[in-house]
């Protein structure tokens, strides 16, 4: 390894300590490119040493194994994507309402500025799906986390009024998420022909318009189900 540790420390002129973190991340930085553009399956160690320009020892030196490279990015992951973002929430003050504008503005701005890590996460959930094992178990528990939070604010929109109670929170929070997701993936698909910044602000139109209460007409529930109908 002391040749991937001089040539790390010319290219950054750094100490030991910051050349490893270099190294790491450098190494982290181009698995999270990969995994995104081509997947966890079909990328091996040779392709991220070398995407790094290091060499496939200071893969196994750092983490070992290729899982521990994507254990280690989810930890990144659940706290740009969550810790943040939950605590973007809380920031905002007591009412539902503004903790989820908190909340769906942060989210929505981590595709100029995190696009890789959200997609990252969606990305494996959808490869590890039917794959046991820790990692699995983790994209579970974030997504279990991010759910629970929703549910519960939705649930406390509920009872102050603020959020329509028609439907159950449960299903409000899965469209609501679901949105989010459908979001990036399709960002993902069309990123050069479609604008991120007119994303961000149709991702919080369509969350906030789909939780307000509905608007009953001046005819009544009957006016408006006959509405429905035709």
């Amino acid at each position: 390894m002391n040749s991937e540790t001089d040539t790390v420390r010319r290219r950054t002129g750094a100490s030991k300590a910051q050349q490893r973190q270099a190294s790491i991340d450098l190494l982290l930085q181009a698995a999270l490119s990969l995994f995104v553009s081509q997947g966890y399956r079909s990328t091996n160690l040779e392709q991220i040493s070398g995407a790094a320009r290091l060499t496939k020892g200071a893969v196994y030196f750092y983490f070992g194994s290729k899982e521990a490279v994507l254990t280690e990015l989810l930890k990144r992951v659940e706290h740009i994507v969550l810790d943040l973002a939950l605590g973007a929430a809380l920031a905002a003050g007591e009412a539902p309402r503004d903790r989820l504008v908190a909340y769906v503005h942060y989210q929505a701005n981590l595709g100029i500025t995190a696009r890789d890590e959200v997609l990252l996460l969606i990305l494996m959930s959808l490869e590890f799906k039917e794959k046991d094992g820790a990692v699995r178990d983790t994209i579970r528990g974030l997504y279990a986390r991010q759910r629970n939070f929703m549910v519960e604010l939705i649930e406390q929109g509920q009872g102050s009024g603020d959020f329509r109670s028609d439907l159950p929170a449960r299903e409000l929070a899965a469209l609501v998420l679901a949105a989010h997701d459908g979001t990036f993936l399709e960002w993902f698909r069309r990123d050069e022909q479609l604008s991120g910044a007119d994303l961000v602000r149709a991702l919080r139109g369509v969350v906030l318009e789909g939780l307000a209460l509905p608007v009953v007409p001046a005819g009544g529930p009957r006016t408006l189900r006959r509405a429905a109908a035709t």
